[in-house]
């Protein structure tokens, strides 16, 4: 080791080398968790349809069987193993053979079976039990799938997820889109391939702890972003990287200053952010389009993608949006908030326009 390598080091590395280690730790035992409580379901489930004395316990299973197995199976977290089996009976498919026709036995010899559950089953349930039981809150399938694909995709922790399903992020997303992209979000999470795929309307900024009032400038709101600048990456998507605040150029003698200027290294391109106050005015798009037409004449590179502009106001008219950008325009208009949205609403809105789309076919 180098003559550099002091003892507060020596502490700083034990230290930092025990919090990976034990975080791997915790994440192994709550995936382990996730895969026994999916077998405890699935043995409730076919005791129930093929258990030769099912009839004698009837409706009161799960009360029989709590109190049998003791401490830390309760009827309600016996009911979360029956439901998060039945959410997940397709992992059955991906399981051998030799693995199913196995449960008959268990009661002999339960050891092999589950040293084969370690080579199959572990590789199929992405998340931790902690996750699985966010996750059962969801009623949607097809939004309870969204959720599972970004945990795993994103290494959400179990509050990061809480907070994505409390925002919202699953109907913000599906509104801008299509049916088939929607579809698309249930079976493979959010995709980005194009300037669209990173909008979400409203972009959601309750974890900046500012007051709902229209008293704060856009000073004030680019500070307290920049203060919470990882949640921010967070809320905004993937592949974000921020490089700049107030990020100036000049154009003939005159001086002109980007709010926040991040890359997207998923489209490998720029995308920069004006923060405005209340209303969107059509002055506020025509700005932007100035600033993405500077970068991508003079800052990006050959093999980069188009600049995207994306202006965040409090309030807009799509109409206005409309009539005031090119059909092609790589520049978007989305209101932020500063508390979680309605979920009532946004479904709502939401399964508005999903039965319009399937009207329409």
């Amino acid at each position: 080791m180098s003559n550099g390598f002091d003892f507060t080091a020596l502490v700083e590395l034990c230290r930092q080398t025990h919090d990976a280690v034990q975080a791997r730790v915790v994440r192994v035992a709550d995936t382990s968790l996730a895969a026994r409580n999916w077998l405890l379901g699935w043995y409730i489930v076919e005791y129930e349809q093929q258990g030769a004395d099912r009839a004698a316990y009837g409706s009161a299973l799960l009360e029989r069987l709590s109190d049998a197995l003791g401490k830390g199976f309760s009827v309600r977290s016996l009911r979360q193993f029956r439901a998060f089996y039945v959410h997940r009976r397709e992992i059955r498919q991906t399981l051998s053979a030799e693995f199913l026709s196995a449960l008959p036995a268990l009661a002999d010899n339960a050891t092999p079976f589950w040293q084969t559950l370690s080579a199959e089953l572990f590789g199929t349930l992405t998340l931790g039990w902690s996750h699985y039981v966010e996750l059962l809150t969801i009623e949607r399938e097809d939004e309870r799938r969204f959720y599972e694909i970004e945990a795993a995709a994103n290494q959400w922790s179990v509050r990061e997820l809480q907070r994505q399903i409390a925002s919202s992020l699953y109907e913000r997303l599906a509104l801008s889109r299509n049916q088939a992209e929607i579809r698309r979000l249930s079976s493979e999470g959010q995709v980005v391939e194009r300037a669209a795929d990173l909008i979400k309307s409203p972009l959601v900024l309750e974890f900046l702890g500012l007051d709902e009032k229209p008293l704060y400038t856009e000073d004030e709101l680019e500070r307290a972003i920049i203060d919470k600048l990882e949640a921010f990456l967070l809320e905004l998507g993937k592949g974000f990287l921020f490089e700049a605040r107030q990020k100036r150029f000049t154009f003939d003698n005159d001086h002109f200053f980007v709010d926040l200027v991040f890359y997207n290294r998923l489209l490998r391109c720029y995308v920069l952010i004006d923060l405005k106050r209340d209303k969107l005015t059509h002055q506020d798009l025509g700005q932007m389009q100035m600033y993405v037409n500077y970068f991508d004449r003079y800052v990006r590179l050959p093999d980069e993608l188009p600049t995207i502009g994306i202006v965040l106001c409090r309030r807009k008219n799509d109409a206005l949006v409309e009539l005031t950008l090119p059909a092609n325009a790589n520049i978007f208009a989305s209101k932020y908030q500063l508390y979680l949205p309605s979920k009532e609403v946004l479904k709502a809105q939401l399964e508005k326009i999903e039965a319009e789309l399937e009207g329409g076919q």
